[in-house]
C-alpha cells in the first residue's frame, strides 16, 4: 500500500486552481480532484506498518488554522523543469502540524524525510518546456492568492498508480481541534 499524508483542499480552492492550469507545453495538469498539499510522503508499506502509522497519527493533537495559497513556482531536476506548483503563504501552524506528522511517522518506525518541507500544491508535472509560454504563465500567476480557507483536518491517502495517472483514496481523516475566528 502506497501512502501519504496531506491537506485535502476545499472544492472551491481546487476549482480556482484548475482555472489557471493551461497553456504550458509539456505540462501534464493535475486533475482538480487530485490537488492537495502533501505533509509527508510515506511510500510503500505493508498492512502492519499502515496500522502503526494510523495509531501514531490518531494520537497527534493539533489545532485547526487558516491557510492562503500564494504565487506559483517550479521544481527542477538540474536544467529540467519537473513540476509547476502554487505556493503557500508563511504559516507557522502548518509547519507545526507537518513537524508533528513527521514525528508520528518516525515513531511508527519509518525513516525521517530527508527533504526540507516546502509547502505547495502541485499543478502540473512532466517535461515542462522552459520557454515563452511558461514565462507567460509565471507572470500571469505571480500574484495568485487563494484564501484564506480553514484547515480542520488532515488525511492519510493511499495512492494507486494507473495508466491514466495516480488514483488517490482517502483512508482516514484526522480532525484538528476547532479554532473559531
Amino acid at each position: 500500500m502506497r501512502l501519504f499524508t496531506a491537506l485535502a483542499l476545499p472544492e472551491e480552492v481546487r476549482e480556482e486552481l484548475s482555472e489557471i492550469c493551461s497553456g504550458v507545453p509539456g505540462a501534464r495538469w493535475i486533475p482538480p480532484e487530485n490537488m492537495h498539499l502533501t505533509l509527508r510522503f510515506i511510500g510503500e508499506v505493508d498492512n502492519a506498518q499502515a496500522r502503526d502509522i494510523d495509531d501514531m497519527l490518531l494520537g497527534l493533537n493539533g489545532k485547526g488554522f487558516e491557510l492562503t495559497l500564494s504565487g506559483v513556482d517550479v521544481f527542477t531536476d538540474g536544467p529540467r523543469i519537473t513540476s509547476l506548483w502554487a505556493g503557500v503563504e508563511a504559516n507557522e501552524p502548518l509547519n507545526r502540524l507537518q513537524a508533528k506528522v513527521e514525528q508520528a511517522i518516525i515513531r511508527a518506525g519509518l525513516p525521517p524525510e530527508r527533504r526540507k518541507f516546502k509547502p505547495h500544491v502541485t499543478l502540473a508535472r512532466g517535461r515542462i518546456e522552459n520557454g515563452p509560454k511558461l514565462q507567460q504563465f509565471m507572470s500571469r500567476n505571480a500574484l495568485l492568492k487563494i484564501g484564506p480557507f480553514r484547515v480542520e483536518d488532515f488525511v492519510l491517502f493511499s495512492s494507486f498508480l494507473s495508466q491514466s495517472g495516480p488514483l488517490y483514496t482517502e483512508e482516514v481523516s484526522y480532525p484538528l481541534e476547532p479554532v473559531y475566528a
